[in-house]
């Protein structure tokens, strides 16, 4: 593997990444696959903190709809993001790489509690970092997460794995005329109301300086490509990408 652009960066998964093909649940190969590509960008050095979603087994956001108060949803949303850190950590573990769990709620069982010092010493001690149950509120999205430990653990960038390739005009699963967009900058994606991540993380981003970087995984390797450099996705930052070659 070439030299990675960075040293310590975040890495965002949906859950719904985790299913592929299912309706709902978690895939094992393609579990597998994300942890393989996670250990490889990690034997290269790069420290590596990843937040992960619920959505392949609960959304607080859908459950209110039908009738669950929306406080209760949002926590079972982050007991289903502990449950998807457990399935990451383990398919991670089996592959030799050494994880901590942190958790924005209390749960010591199955969980360090996110001390912003102790997961700076896990990264540095070349432990994979994995932060589970969002923000510990709710109202708050696993994106503003992202961005909230990139900016507490200094990441140098926001890697949003999801199932598009990039920022579009508009959702191109839905709208056949929408059009990749190489670059936005933080403005442009509020403006515009672009649906990368939601306003309060790219707002938040924003006054950290960390740039966000989207791109698919529905291709293997992608992780270690979109690392090195390759033009694979979008992304959105106040200056000259620098990650697109």
């Amino acid at each position: 593997m070439a030299e990675p652009r960075y040293k310590r960066i975040l890495l965002k998964l949906s859950g719904e990444a985790l299913m592929s093909g299912r309706r709902n649940g978690i895939d094992p190969e393609t579990l597998a696959s994300i942890a393989d590509e996670i250990v490889d960008v990690q034997k290269a050095g790069v420290e590596i903190v990843i937040v992960i979603g619920g959505g392949n087994i609960f959304r607080g956001v859908t459950a209110a709809t039908q009738g669950i108060d929306r406080v209760a949803g949002d926590h079972m949303g982050m007991l289903a993001t502990v449950i998807n850190a457990i399935a990451l950590q383990d398919a991670l573990e089996r592959r030799g790489a050494h994880t901590r769990i942190t958790s924005a709620i209390t749960m010591a069982e199955v969980a360090e509690p996110f001390i912003r010092r102790r997961a700076i010493r896990h990264l540095e001690k070349k432990r994979i970092v994995i932060c589970a149950a969002g923000t510990g509120n709710p109202f708050f999205t696993t994106d503003s997460a992202a961005a909230l430990r990139a900016s507490e653990l200094k990441c140098e960038i926001i890697f949003k794995a999801t199932m598009v390739d990039g920022l579009y005009t508009a959702d191109p699963e839905k709208d056949p005329t929408a059009v990749r967009i190489p670059h936005a900058t933080y403005q442009r994606v509020l403006a515009e109301r672009l649906q990368v991540m939601d306003a309060a993380a790219i707002d938040l981003a924003r006054g950290s300086q960390i740039p966000i970087y989207i791109f698919s995984l529905r291709e293997k390797g992608n992780i270690t490509r979109a690392l090195l450099g390759d033009d694979i996705g979008s992304i959105v930052s106040d200056d000259v990408p620098e990650v697109v070659s």
